[in-house]
């Protein structure tokens, strides 16, 4: 995976991210899960979510996803 750097913050973050909007929209937990590790184990450390997106159950199941690992 490529990674790029942040402005100056020293963070870096993948080139190639998964976007969210799906998750408690379309899609619930139990199925947003393995598709957030699937990402991680690619190298993916970019998510794109928002809070408007599922009306608040993607950062959600985002967030739940991301505490596992």
């Amino acid at each position: 995976m490529e990674y790029r750097c942040i402005g100056r913050s020293g963070l870096k973050a993948s080139v190639i991210g998964l976007g969210c909007n799906n998750f408690g929209r379309r899609i619930s937990y139990a199925e947003s899960k393995p598709v957030v590790h699937k990402a991680l184990d690619l190298g993916i450390t970019f998510f794109d979510t928002a809070d408007r997106y599922g009306m608040g159950l993607s950062e959600q199941y985002l967030g739940k996803a991301l505490g596992a690992r």
